[in-house]
């Protein structure tokens, strides 16, 4: 059996400085056959970047504070801001600005609310009490998820994928209280995050909805779902 090999090495992507990838050549008996070496460089980054993400966020199973299943893929072509809410937090004067920015940037944004009692035991009501109180009170409209933990061993699934690099692509974090910030792009990615003192109107959320390509923004009527369809 006569084996010719030969070896060359490929650039997918002309910016690139170090080839990604070995692309061997083998004539056995006069097939042609070809085998892929991944250069180690081009995985240990592409991985850096999330592009082997483990878990996509759209694919996380999670309810409205009703019990009715979200399903987050419904809200692609959007950013979605998650929050962890409470209602006897000190930072609970930032409903209004919540409100104000969901209605506001409706277009390109959804504004998510998870109550939890993690710090401060500042949300012990049952589902029931919390979304009448939230109603009631601050006239939120905006979506509310069942209540969940944030940290620690029984944390939920999308604070997992929030809070971990592994999992998210972009960065890892601890949620330090109520009111803490995430933002999601368009695309499912992790933007950034944000402690709660910042504010859900300051500059640094709202510099990116005013910065949205308005031709993402799909008109079509039926293409985008109000959060109002999860209550």
């Amino acid at each position: 059996m006569k084996i010719i090999y030969k070896a060359k090495s490929y650039q997918i992507n002309p910016t690139e400085t170090k080839a990604i990838a070995t692309v061997k050549n083998h004539s056995i008996n006069g097939r042609s056959i070809s085998t892929y070496d991944m250069n180690s460089d081009f995985g240990n980054k592409y991985k850096a970047q999330g592009l082997n993400r483990k878990e996509c966020v759209y694919s996380i199973d999670i309810h409205c504070i009703n019990g009715r299943p979200i399903y987050l893929s419904d809200f692609k072509n959007k950013k979605i801001l998650f929050v962890n809410v409470a209602s006897k937090c000190g930072f609970a004067k930032q409903y209004k600005e919540l409100q104000n920015l969901s209605d506001q940037y409706k277009e390109q944004l959804v504004v998510i609310g998870s109550p939890c009692n993690q710090f401060g035991d500042q949300e012990l009501g049952e589902a029931s009490k919390i979304q009448e109180f939230y109603t009631l009170k601050y006239g939120i409209t905006f979506l509310l998820t069942e209540k969940i933990d944030v940290k620690g061993k029984n944390q939920h699934p999308l604070y997992k994928w929030l809070t971990s690099k592994n999992l998210n692509g972009k960065k890892s974090s601890k949620v330090k209280w109520n009111f803490q910030k995430y933002l999601v792009s368009e695309k499912g990615e992790l933007i950034d995050y944000y402690l709660p003192t910042t504010k859900p109107s300051g500059s640094r959320i709202i510099k990116l909805l005013k910065h949205f390509r308005h031709h993402n923004s799909l008109t079509l009527s039926g293409l985008f779902l109000s959060s109002s369809s999860y209550r």
